[in-house]
């Protein structure tokens, strides 16, 4: 039956940036299909850890900053700790610095390539090295952006950042493919949650993206737990290296 491919009980998946957002519906909708879910976070995931332990499932609470590849091991060893293995990993956390490129500076560089990028590899290296061991293959899930297909404006480290994870997605994809390992990646266009609260109560702005926008509406966040998932479940078996546009067709437009 096709719906049994889809079904993840049994499965542990590992979100980073779960407490809030497009985390945290990705990471219910993981547990809403069978998963128990580990939360990477820098601040208590309060909501989250409520919603998923209500669904009956296990919910771990790692605290970490993600800016220092440091603190992998340490997110490793207590997820295994706990649940014993890791089946799934959603690179979801980042942060976003804004200025004009000619002013920009090497700290808002730095600071955003690092949690966005540098992390976002590191761990998945320690995930994919995990379920090599486990040996029953898994799924890693990037999360990219409208920015990994366009330039946009004022945020050059998050553009660069974004737009080298749709590379390493397919680059871990070609080599770990092999291991059984499916790596790909989200692209939410603009999603109504806190951090986009400003552009929404701007008239103009608003206006703008809405008439950009063939769906006619921002997002919600549970518009990318369904595509996640997919991407986490065995009905994407055949899918690697492939960046996911959840956009109501901004890119079509």
């Amino acid at each position: 039956m096709i719906l049994q491919t889809f079904d993840l009980s049994g499965k542990v998946a590992m979100v980073t940036g779960c407490n809030t957002g497009l985390g945290q519906a990705m990471a219910i909708g993981l547990a809403e299909a069978g998963c128990d879910v580990v939360g990477v976070n820098r601040s208590e995931p309060v909501e989250a850890a409520r919603l998923i332990e209500g669904l009956g499932r296990t919910f771990v609470d790692i605290r970490a900053e993600l800016g220092t590849v440091d603190v992998v091991d340490q997110v490793m060893s207590q997820a295994l700790e706990r649940v014993g293995q890791v089946d799934i990993l959603v690179n979801n956390a980042g942060i976003i610095r804004r200025n004009d490129a000619i002013d920009f500076t090497e700290k808002d560089w730095d600071e955003v390539m690092d949690v966005n990028l540098k992390s976002a590899f590191f761990l998945s290296q320690a995930v994919a090295k995990q379920l090599i061991s486990q040996g029953c293959g898994g799924k890693i899930i990037n999360i990219a952006s409208m920015l990994s297909f366009q330039g946009g404006i004022r945020v050059p480290s998050y553009t660069a950042s974004k737009s080298g994870l749709a590379g390493l997605t397919r680059l871990m994809a070609n080599e770990w493919a092999k291991h059984g390992i499916n790596v790909n990646a989200i692209a939410p266009g603009y999603m109504a949650t806190n951090n986009t609260e400003a552009l929404q109560k701007d008239e103009v702005r608003n206006a703008e993206i809405l008439n950009r926008i063939p769906a006619g509406r921002w997002g919600k966040p549970e518009d990318v737990a369904g595509p996640c998932v997919f991407l986490a479940s065995d009905a994407a078996a055949y899918v690697n290296g492939y960046t996911l546009a959840v956009d109501g067709g901004w890119l079509s437009r």
